[in-house]
């Protein structure tokens, strides 16, 4: 088990249960989408937030990424972390049927899977020091490799999501912080640049 700096908040108490059996910190539950219309809830991942940073992990679904999106307009952007599972297709175990678009949740990928989205992440680990800074990559990075702005840019970046096994839901915002989290920028463009 890992011990990490900063508290969870996953989807619902199953995901929960699931990284309780991998990490030593707190993890919250938004109850699906409950806690759009729960003020309290809301106020107290705040204080969280404030506290001891926040990393979000939902499941790689359209209704995942409007809760980590509504989310992450409503907590401080400098504390929140993103940890995103793959697209995998399949169902839990414990239910009669896929979900709606037929992808795993959190509740159903395998342990090293979860811990390798939150160190993708960057979750502190307990007796880990944090990386240096590095040169982050820039949206013009993506614009000059044609991931953005382009006729075929929808396409490129599904096909580098894919590559490098992100949901699919992701825009343009959520895979350069995704890849900034991944890479530096010389590293980026050093293995994505056309030769």
């Amino acid at each position: 088990m890992i011990k990490l700096k900063e508290a969870l908040v996953v989807e619902g108490k199953y995901d929960k249960n699931k990284l309780k059996q991998l990490v030593d910190a707190p993890v919250f539950t938004t109850e699906g989408f409950g806690v759009m219309g729960d003020k309290a809830m809301l106020g107290f991942l705040r204080t969280v937030t404030e506290t001891r940073g926040l990393i979000i992990l939902t499941d790689s679904d359209g209704a995942g990424f409007v809760i980590r999106n509504y989310l992450k307009g409503a907590l401080p952007k400098d504390k929140v972390k993103h940890a995103y599972i793959p697209d995998i297709p399949g169902k839990e175990r414990r239910k009669a049927a896929p979900g709606k678009e037929g992808k795993l949740g959190v509740e159903g990928m395998e342990p090293e899977v979860l811990l390798e989205a939150l160190r993708r992440a960057g979750a502190t680990l307990e007796g880990e020091t944090p990386s240096e800074s590095r040169t982050p990559i820039t949206k013009t990075d993506l614009y000059d490799l044609g991931l953005t702005g382009g006729p075929d840019s929808k396409a490129r970046r599904l096909a580098l999501l894919k590559q490098l096994n992100l949901p699919e839901h992701m825009s343009a915002n959520a895979m350069l912080e995704a890849l900034n989290i991944l890479y530096d920028r010389e590293e980026f463009l050093e293995a994505f640049a056309p030769k």
